[in-house]
């Protein structure tokens, strides 16, 4: 459920805003259990989503680091080996 959570901060260029409300959506649904919620919870489930997209957003425009970013590409090539590694076959 939440494969879309990945880190987001120091990579060049930076999170956009789809990339952090996808992340936040995935927050929600793990904690509260659902994947879609009832109609009667629909409206606390999307104003959650929004909140914690902007606090998401607040904190990797305030985080500082000295590290250089990192290229977005080569962490997926990164990913890809131990995906090979790990289960013996590459996704393409």
């Amino acid at each position: 459920m939440c494969r879309n959570i990945r880190t987001l901060y120091n990579f060049e260029p930076h999170a956009s805003s789809e990339e952090v409300q996808a992340a936040a959506l995935q927050y929600v649904r793990k904690v509260s259990g659902m994947n879609k919620p009832s109609q009667a919870n629909a409206e606390v489930f999307e104003r959650a989503v929004a909140e914690i997209t902007h606090l998401t957003e607040h904190l990797l425009e305030d985080l500082v680091t000295t590290a250089a970013p990192k290229d977005r590409e080569v962490e997926a090539a990164k990913a890809k080996a131990r995906a090979a590694a790990r289960y013996g076959t590459v996704a393409s």
